[in-house]
């Protein structure tokens, strides 16, 4: 698993920059939107970043891992408490698999009876 995460980093910037200048309106929704969490000021830059990075990871957005990641590591967050909130990503996720393996034998249920 060797992939250069920084020049995707700046990779990705670029491309979004130019996807910005076609629909400027769509980037600057989202900037507010990332934003607003921020204002309130409830969590810690370094909180909402590791926080970021574990949804990251169950999205599966590469994007925003290389993103989140330097911001993370830009806000203090350390290996281990990364490792940590991508922990909670893993422990979710697969809850989330177990979740909808749950909605699926309904379903099959649900056909039975009909």
């Amino acid at each position: 698993m060797s992939q250069d995460w920084n020049a995707y980093r700046t990779e990705v910037m670029n491309t979004v920059g130019a996807f910005a200048k076609q629909s400027p309106d769509t980037l600057r929704g989202l900037m507010t939107m990332d934003g607003a969490g921020e204002k309130t000021g409830h969590l810690t830059p370094k909180l909402h970043e590791l926080i970021a990075l574990a949804v990251a990871v169950t999205t599966r957005c590469d994007g925003c891992i290389a993103m989140h990641t330097k911001k993370a590591v830009e806000h203090g967050a350390t290996i281990g408490e990364i490792s940590e909130a991508l922990g909670v990503a893993v422990a979710l996720n697969a809850g989330a698999a177990l979740t909808y393996s749950a909605r699926v034998l309904d379903a099959h249920a649900q056909l039975q009876n009909a």
